[in-house]
């Protein structure tokens, strides 16, 4: 259904789940374990899983916060993007990676939800991307101290959101882990 031409594939994105980014994000556990299911189902089914990492004053490209949590691995083959804005198609080869797989389908996964996450879908979404937030694998920081609301609440509200998104030739979902059906090409 996506408006790209000729991209019928699907990829799971799986944005900043960096230690820096995920150290003390409620469900944090919980939220990596997913993603590593969905990374391990990805794979079996041979559909790309395109990693983004984020880098800025303060999560310094090499630095140990900077790198991914151990329990995700991105293998050699595959992508791993890096970027410096919220969204992860500004100023990055996220666009040419997805183009030259034939990707029109995305399934987002990471963190921060109230920034990258956010910042992602709707970048892909107004860039003619299906987009599908995984309602259960992605997590975000405790802003409460600069006025956001608890985080289980950024999460949930971001679900909520997200599931009534929509525009002409697109669609936007969010689903649970458990729901994703990962079709080999």
């Amino acid at each position: 259904m996506t408006t790209l031409e000729d991209r019928p594939g699907t990829a799971l994105l799986v944005i900043d789940v960096q230690n820096d980014v995920v150290a003390g994000a409620p469900r944090r556990d919980q939220v990596v374990a997913t993603i590593a299911d969905l990374v391990t189902r990805a794979r079996d089914a041979d559909v790309p899983v395109v990693w983004v990492q984020h880098s800025d004053a303060g999560l310094v490209e090499g630095s140990d916060g900077w790198r991914y949590v151990p329990e995700l691995i991105p293998d050699a083959a595959e992508p791993v993007v890096h970027k410096i804005y919220g969204d992860s198609f500004e100023d990055t080869e996220l666009e040419d990676v997805l183009r030259s797989a034939g990707i029109g389908h995305l399934v987002v996964t990471g963190a921060q939800t109230d920034a990258c996450i956010r910042s992602t879908l709707h970048g892909g979404f107004a860039r003619g991307y299906d987009v599908t937030l995984v309602g259960d694998a992605h997590t975000t920081e405790d802003l409460t101290e600069y006025g956001a609301p608890p985080p289980e609440q950024v999460i949930a509200h971001t679900n909520l959101y997200w599931s009534f998104t929509r525009a002409p030739g697109r669609a936007a979902a969010v689903v649970d882990a458990a729901e994703v059906a990962f079709a080999a090409p």
